[in-house]
């Protein structure tokens, strides 16, 4: 498999049309969308090397941004470096980009009605659930039965339970102490339509689009972990220091991600545009993603020669520990919010039954199912 694996190159086109197709149609998350792409680049086409997607895995598991964004862009950079790169970003990310937009625009225009209000008022619940199985997911994945880790999760948790907001000092700090624990040696002015710029709250300024792209590329350069380790982060942001949106409105945000394809993070072209229209979006989009780009084409050339490095590891597992116990945080802070009664807490108790005890069902299905039943309970009160 290795010889054909490494004897057929695709064209930049042929990459192209198979990640737009990802984009479209690719559910399941970061590891599942890592897991396509190893059994149709590598195994069935040929494209990409073993080699070669054992170490992009290796860079998108160290660098901080979503995993499956982070592991396209190297591929692409296998095959065409810089421009390649570029043409699997944009393909990979704009299919999502598209849907959440629309749905987008639909939530705007039509937030206010009851059918809408019902739909989200189970589907709330059905996050929660999905965000504290992910949290459990991702701690037994990587913390295995490393006893600083799990304190470094639990201490982060209950920090983001209490404070309603992710504290990025010790999310570094959470990395520097498994580091030095382990690694002694180691501590040391155009005419545009308004409309482009009106969100929720009416037209914007040209200093919240500024302040929307460096909040997102803060975001993008500092959050390890899956798609879902981002939430803790643009919560804190989002709600409780900007006050873009509401509660409610996070927990839909991350629900419209969550029943799109692509990757996880495109929630923030949701919260864009709810704070300032389609321009928001795209603002929104591009500041999480180009620190994505650019931790992957900047150290693609010379990864070989620390990808393996032991301190960088300890570094990286401290901070994805952090990761773990943030999310965790992040459902008991949304739990409070989206589990109101007790119809909601039966959705949110079912949804964390079927994603544990039925492991083929989709979570998107498992999101429109919740809501579903939350419009039906909706409509009958």
């Amino acid at each position: 498999m290795s010889e054909v694996a490494t004897a057929r190159e695709p064209t930049l086109a042929q990459l192209a049309r198979y990640f737009l197709r990802l984009g479209a149609l690719g559910f399941g998350g970061p590891i599942a969308l890592a897991g396509y792409m190893q059994r149709d680049l590598v195994e069935r086409r040929g494209w990409i090397a073993p080699d070669d997607f054992k170490q992009g895995l290796a860079l998108a598991q160290l660098a901080p941004g979503p995993l499956a964004a982070q592991l396209a862009i190297y591929l692409g950079w296998v095959r065409g470096r810089i421009l390649g790169a570029t043409v699997v970003a944009i393909a990979f990310v704009l299919p999502s980009f598209l849907m959440v937009l629309c749905l987008s625009a639909l939530y705007v225009h039509a937030g206010g009605l009851a059918w809408m209000q019902g739909l989200f008022y189970g589907v709330g619940a059905a996050v929660i659930a999905i965000i504290a199985r992910s949290a459990v997911k991702l701690g037994a994945l990587t913390l295995g039965r490393r006893w600083l880790l799990w304190a470094i999760a639990a201490a982060n948790a209950a920090v983001v339970a209490l404070t309603e907001q992710e504290i990025i000092w010790l999310f570094l700090a959470s990395g520097v102490v498994v580091l030095a624990v382990e690694w002694p040696r180691a501590r040391a002015a155009m005419i545009v339509p308004p409309w482009l710029f009106a969100g929720i709250g009416g037209i914007a300024t040209g200093g919240t689009l500024l302040t929307l792209f460096l909040f997102f590329a803060q975001a993008g350069a500092v959050v390890f972990g899956s798609g879902l380790a981002i939430v803790p982060f643009l919560h804190g942001g989002v709600v409780e220091q900007h006050h873009w949106l509401t509660d409610q409105q996070f927990l839909d945000a991350v629900a419209i991600a969550m029943i799109s394809p692509g990757p996880v993070v495109i929630t923030v072209a949701f919260i864009g545009y709810l704070v300032a229209g389609p321009v928001g979006a795209t603002v929104a989009a591009a500041g999480v993603f180009l620190p994505c780009w650019l931790f992957v084409i900047v150290p693609a050339p010379y990864f070989r020669r620390f990808a393996d490095d032991r301190r960088v590891r300890a570094f990286v597992d401290g901070v994805t520990a952090a990761a773990a116990g943030a999310i965790g945080g992040a459902a008991v802070v949304l739990g409070r919010r989206a589990i109101v009664d007790v119809p909601t807490a039966l959705i949110g108790l079912g949804a964390l039954a079927v994603i544990t005890r039925i492991k083929k069902v989709p979570e998107p299905l498992v999101i429109l199912a919740a809501g579903a039943v939350g419009l039906a309970v909706w409509s009958a009160t």
